[in-house]
């Protein structure tokens, strides 16, 4: 992979930026995660559109074609995020603090130690699936009362917004669902064009997801349910590769509380980038583009409103 040289701006970036952007990683390693990774430090000293150019500079030869797309979803997605100066009369970096929490790698060792493996979270699911059958069609109507306009996607980067009951029979062919109502069919994005998944045609929160992509299955299980026991947990969906989504329902909570909850997930290692009402998470019971069904190991009905 060819050495990176930032010629964006004037400004030096910190070294382990610089550093993070000379090893991106390959395709299979993370490349999606990365860019979102990477995109959260360098708000603090580029222009959003010296960050795309900067990421797709050094993705080009990545292993897979990261499509432009994908790199705005990242530069966009982690703006509110993003590391920002912890003191306004200050440009040394040692002062910036992040907006989320780094992993507590002792309190999550120790969470993981003392609650349930997936098996026990499957059996204590109040609605259990024993059989290999999708139950999507069962779930997601469940999940989304009342025909609500839903944002869907068989790609990230193919995402489409009708009413639920537009999309009967096929969801579960799909891979992908913004866990939140929408508003209306089509929004404005940040760059001012039309999309249909975006923050503008987003409604309120309905659920928060929480992803673990690191540890067992059992260990995020076990993290899982932790957090069950401050939120009402709805369903827990596997990736179809190595990581487990937990919806929470999340009615009529402000803005303040939800982040303060979700700062005491990313503690545990989850991803931050779920916060984005907008974000596209693992449809329940459908099937991934590896042909694997994303299974729901856990469901609760009662906590839906």
């Amino acid at each position: 992979m060819s050495s990176y040289v930032d010629t964006s701006s004037e400004k030096v970036l910190p070294v382990f930026l610089r550093d993070m952007l000379s090893a991106p990683p390959r395709h299979g390693e993370g490349v999606h995660n990365w860019l979102f990774r990477v995109a959260r430090h360098l708000h603090a000293h580029r222009s959003q559109d010296e960050i795309f150019q900067l990421l797709r500079a050094v993705t080009e030869d990545c292993g897979r074609p990261v499509p432009d797309s994908e790199i705005w979803n990242a530069v966009r997605n982690s703006e509110p995020v993003a590391w920002r100066p912890g003191d306004s009369h200050s440009n040394d970096y040692q002062h910036r603090k992040p907006s989320w929490p780094n992993v507590n790698i002792g309190l999550r060792a120790k969470i993981v130690q003392g609650e349930l493996s997936l098996y026990d979270l499957w059996e204590q699911s109040p609605v259990r699936f024993e059989d290999r059958e999708s139950h999507a069609e069962e779930v997601v109507p469940k999940l989304f009362p009342g025909n609500p306009l839903l944002c869907v996607g068989w790609e990230k980067t193919k995402a489409i917004t009708a009413s639920l009951s537009e999309f009967k029979g096929e969801l579960v062919t799909l891979q992908f669902v913004v866990p939140n109502p929408m508003t209306k069919r089509v929004g404005r994005n940040q760059q001012g064009e039309e999309s249909p998944r975006c923050l503008d045609n987003t409604g309120p929160r309905k659920y928060l997801v929480v992803e673990f992509d690191s540890g067992t299955l059992d260990d995020q299980a076990a993290l899982l349910s932790h957090l069950a026991k401050t939120a009402p947990l709805a369903v827990v969906v596997f990736s179809g590769v190595k990581s487990l989504h937990g919806w929470f329902a999340c009615h009529d909570q402000s803005e303040e509380a939800l982040r303060n909850w979700m700062r005491g997930a990313v503690k545990l290692g989850a991803d931050p980038a779920n916060f984005t009402r907008c974000q596209f998470v693992r449809m329940p019971d459908g099937l991934r583009d590896n042909g694997k069904r994303q299974v729901i190991y856990y469901f609760n009905p009662g906590v839906v409103r």
